[in-house]
């Protein structure tokens, strides 16, 4: 990944696959991503999503979310019916576009490893978490369901690939915060070297750059910056003076940023990108880095997924990403606020 560009975080309003690719397409010039439509039900979400990507690895729903099954259900066979018609609807936006075999970038995302052993269940009802043996049947088989996913979006596409892994539980599962089926039953604190282990191997199994986005409140910056992952990607605004110096070690360590920096529900006042821009350059500042950094090494976001925003503000959040992605590659020695 390069700096000063501008991507989403994953879902979107709606339920249309085709309008949904197309605004995405149109939007993200630099960036843009398959997308999540979570509106639709069940396995259309981030769990769902992931789930389809599994390789022999059956599932089903619960009423609490996904379980391992013995073998694949009706959930399993709409979750992946519900990702091939989104890669349809992609390729014929890259295509109305004129991308199609021009090498641009597109990024994929899907749960990382221990989100979604924190997430999924086995069929005792217990998370996978609670299993390290399942953790890592889970693990290899979403390194190889990924491999794959990325090889035919760069066939259909003609395009290279960013993968980006979502690990929104990953504070709840370093810290020990997961409930367990009862309050008899915890889910223990996964180290943090077992944590980044469990991660790392997914990461490492891929041939394309890998991003890790949390938008955990914090996110566990500490590990992220000691993982495989190219770059990091995080909600700006659950950033204190506690993790500043976790951001540094991540931009020392060589490790691209992605800023959450436009909020996923349309402000009460009205708003410009300026508004957008002032915290990622207030970082930098802060931390003592040149600001050519922001050019060089920052790219922009929301700060989580869209699909609770209306269609309105979501293409306003877009285009505000990509003003501030724009000022950020322009003038960033110019940029000041009062």
């Amino acid at each position: 990944m390069r700096g000063a560009i501008a991507t989403g975080v994953g879902s979107w309003p709606g339920t249309d696959p085709r309008e949904a690719a197309a605004t995405i397409v149109g939007e993200l010039g630099d960036l843009p991503h398959v997308v999540e439509l979570p509106g639709r039900g069940v396995g259309a979400d981030l769990i769902g999503r992931a789930c389809a990507l599994l390789v022999d690895l059956p599932f089903d729903s619960t009423t609490r979310g996904y379980r391992f099954a013995p073998h694949p259900g009706a959930v399993a066979r709409r979750a992946r019916d519900l990702l091939r018609t989104d890669l349809d609807a992609l390729e014929e936006a890259w295509e109305t576009a004129g991308l199609s075999g021009a090498g641009r970038v597109i990024k994929v995302q899907a749960a990382g490893p221990l989100t979604l052993a924190a997430q999924v269940e086995l069929s005792g009802g217990h998370r996978v978490l609670t299993d390290p043996g399942a953790v890592r049947d889970l693990s290899e088989s979403l390194a190889e369901g990924l491999a794959q996913h990325v090889a035919e979006v760069r066939k259909r596409l003609g395009a290279q690939v960013v993968l980006q892994l979502d690990e929104p539980s990953l504070t709840a599962v370093l810290d020990g915060s997961l409930g367990g089926v009862s309050v008899l039953n915890t889910v223990r604190a996964v180290p943090g070297p077992e944590a980044l282990a469990i991660l790392d191997a997914v990461i490492t199994g891929q041939s394309v750059s890998v991003l890790v986005h949390s938008c955990a409140e914090p996110p566990a910056l500490a590990l992220l910056q000691r993982s495989a992952a190219a770059a990091v990607g995080f909600d700006l605004a659950t950033i204190g003076t506690d993790e500043l110096d976790g951001i540094g070690e991540t931009l020392e360590a060589g490790k691209q940023l992605v800023l959450g920096v436009v909020p996923t529900a349309a402000p009460a006042t009205s708003v410009t990108w300026r508004d957008y821009a002032e915290p990622g350059v207030r970082l930098v500042d802060r931390l003592g880095f040149g600001r050519k950094t922001l050019a060089d090494r920052v790219s922009v976001s929301p700060t989580c997924g869209l699909a609770g925003a209306s269609l309105e503000w979501g293409r306003k959040a877009l285009r505000l990403c990509t003003e501030v992605a724009r000022a950020y590659a322009e003038e960033p020695e110019e940029l000041s606020f009062s």
